[in-house]
């Protein structure tokens, strides 16, 4: 019986999604076995700092990829929000799980919607894309940076008395925290991150074999949605430091990709949508990337840039 190492963070939604991701494995190919190993990545050791003054490049990747790299681990499972758009040579997503709602949620003690948070309400999120759509539609919200898994997020909104804070639905379901959302925004209020509410299952490209056991458990719908968001972040040249957003999805053979550039305040928004054959996902995503850019998306990304050297 064949052994795969298995890398994961240790919190506990991502440790949930590597026990996930392994049942998965089993029970598509009952004659492996799975065993799960925990590595410590520098977004789980640095705590007190935004995510977008720390660079975002691999935060909660790079440690497993260096032990994929070495060969220590066969495999590694991720958000796929925090990878990078551009991975190290060599490795590559072997497979993609069928994605959960990727919508954003808001958890409030107060039981509030959005629109009905009281004026002047604190809210917590440490995602510049969250607060420049947040910022949009509510000015007078005051946004403060909160960081930690989502149990820790939870336990500071209650700590701290915020009026609510803003997480990915799939997270708060993952760990059975329904009981807190109060609001469920569409997507026309907020777009999500690029890959949110995806499990990624990392591997070496020249590891043939693992790569033909992982990708039993692909999903075909989630791997196209993720091509055109990918290649569309990639062209963007976007992370955790920039206000960017996507959201794809599959109508029988055809994709629909919307797209955002938001400045930091939130005064700008700029939004459009592409549509076109599935097995165009990765061209479908540049050409939504390339007609933000051209609106005006490349002046804003560039003044954030500039703001963020000073």
């Amino acid at each position: 019986m064949k052994t795969l190492r298995l890398g994961t963070r240790g919190s506990k939604l991502a440790l949930w999604q590597a026990e996930y991701a392994a049942a998965q494995l089993q029970q598509q190919n009952p004659d492996i076995m799975v065993q799960i190993e925990i590595i410590k990545t520098t977004g789980d050791k640095v705590l007190d700092v935004a995510l977008s003054k720390i660079g975002d490049k691999g935060l909660f990747t790079k440690e497993l990829e260096i032990e994929l790299m070495r060969g220590n681990i066969d495999l590694a499972v991720h958000s796929l929000k925090d990878m990078p758009a551009e991975l190290e040579p060599g490795l590559m997503i072997g497979a993609v799980l069928t994605r959960e709602n990727p919508a954003d949620v808001l958890l409030s003690l107060g039981n509030y919607k959005l629109k009905d948070l009281p004026y002047n309400a604190v809210i917590g999120t440490s995602s510049l894309r969250r607060r420049a759509q947040i910022t949009a539609i509510r000015p007078d919200l005051e946004i403060v940076d909160i960081r930690g898994n989502v149990e820790t997020r939870v336990r500071k909104m209650q700590e701290q008395n915020l009026d609510g804070i803003i997480l990915a639905y799939a997270g708060v379901k993952r760990l059975g925290l329904e009981k807190y959302i109060s609001d469920y925004l569409p997507f026309e209020v907020m777009l999500p991150a690029v890959g949110q509410g995806i499990i990624a299952i990392e591997t070496s490209q020249a590891a043939h074999e693992v790569n033909k056991i992982v990708s039993t458990i692909n999903d075909h719908a989630t791997h196209v949605a993720v091509l055109a968001e990918r290649s569309f972040l990639a062209a963007i040249e976007g992370g955790c430091q920039v206000p960017v957003a996507a959201h794809s999805h599959l109508i029988d053979d055809r994709l629909e990709i919307t797209g955002m550039i938001a400045s930091l305040d939130g005064g700008t928004i700029l939004k459009d949508c592409c549509t076109g054959k599935a097995e165009k996902a990765e061209e479908i995503g540049r050409e939504l990337a390339h007609c933000l850019l051209q609106a005006g998306g490349a002046e804003i990304l560039n003044q954030i840039r500039i703001a963020g050297e000073r």
